[in-house]
């Protein structure tokens, strides 16, 4: 469907999302470093959600409905909406929501637009820096306090010079956390905790790789957009299409992607 959009559909799809990114700015940062509580959706371990996440949704979902009522939704917190166009839009409210609660500004909120082909433009918005990174549809941009500027991903350097990001030290399944350490030794340097802010650093050229698993494809959707519009490949540990979630590996460019997945690949498949 995307290659069938006009210019004129294409921009009005751009607006749409830059209304989306507006609202849920809106509605997170009413709630940021308050205080705020949170519920748990699961019973094992912390998996934080707040009246924050649930009212950005819902207030991105409002706008659909004046805006683009026939397309769909998949978000994190309210679910799926079925559409008639083709299109779906995949919205994380708060990425990061543990980051959110610590009152650190690493967390953001994520808006992609998909076809039956996956992500084809999106948004990694961070509402407290005031940075909203774009790509897609010919755009590949991030606005913020120092201005507009391009996107263009970091080109190639060995893998002992990259610098490696991921939200947690403790990658998946045993198998996952071992092969994701087998990466860290190999690079220059490694971080923890920035969730989609480290995809928007790939984008911005600051990084080489960011590795995670077990992701959801509303915690995958918009950084594919951004990343790939900004020249850098996004997929799982096998060189697969990532869309779906699970195992992610975003590069900054095919040969350290190349470099990364020699590493990764070793991991057994999932059961």
């Amino acid at each position: 469907m995307r290659q069938t959009l006009t210019a004129a559909e294409a921009d009005d799809i751009a607006a749409v999302a830059e209304a989306l990114a507006d609202a849920a700015r809106a509605a997170t940062l009413l709630h940021f470093r308050t205080g705020i509580a949170a519920d748990s959706k699961d019973a094992d371990r912390f998996d934080p959600v707040t009246e924050a996440d649930r009212l950005a949704e819902a207030r991105m979902r409002a706008v659909l409905a004046r805006l683009r009522p026939d397309d769909a939704i998949l978000g994190e917190e309210l679910g799926a909406k079925r559409g008639t166009s083709g299109l779906t839009w995949v919205l994380d409210p708060i990425d990061g929501t543990r980051a959110y609660l610590a009152g650190a500004p690493t967390w953001g909120v994520l808006i992609a637009v998909a076809d039956a082909d996956g992500p084809f433009y999106g948004v990694i918005d961070q509402p407290f820096i005031g940075e909203r990174f774009r790509g897609g549809l010919g755009r590949a941009e991030v606005s913020g306090p120092t201005g507009t500027h391009p996107l263009r991903a970091r080109a190639a350097r060995p893998l002992d010079a990259a610098i490696l990001l991921s939200t947690f030290p403790e990658v998946g399944t045993g198998d996952e956390r071992a092969a994701f350490h087998r990466l860290a030794a190999q690079v220059r340097l490694t971080r923890y905790g920035l969730d989609c802010y480290a995809y928007a650093l790939v984008a911005a050229g600051q990084v080489d790789l960011v590795v995670e698993a077990g992701l959801a494809p509303y915690d995958v959707a918009a950084p594919i957009a951004v990343i790939e519009a900004a020249g850098g490949i996004v997929t799982d540990w096998r060189g697969r299409p990532a869309r779906g979630g699970g195992r992610v590996l975003a590069a900054a460019n095919a040969a350290v992607h190349a470099a990364a997945l020699a590493v990764l690949a070793a991991a057994p498949e999932p059961g």
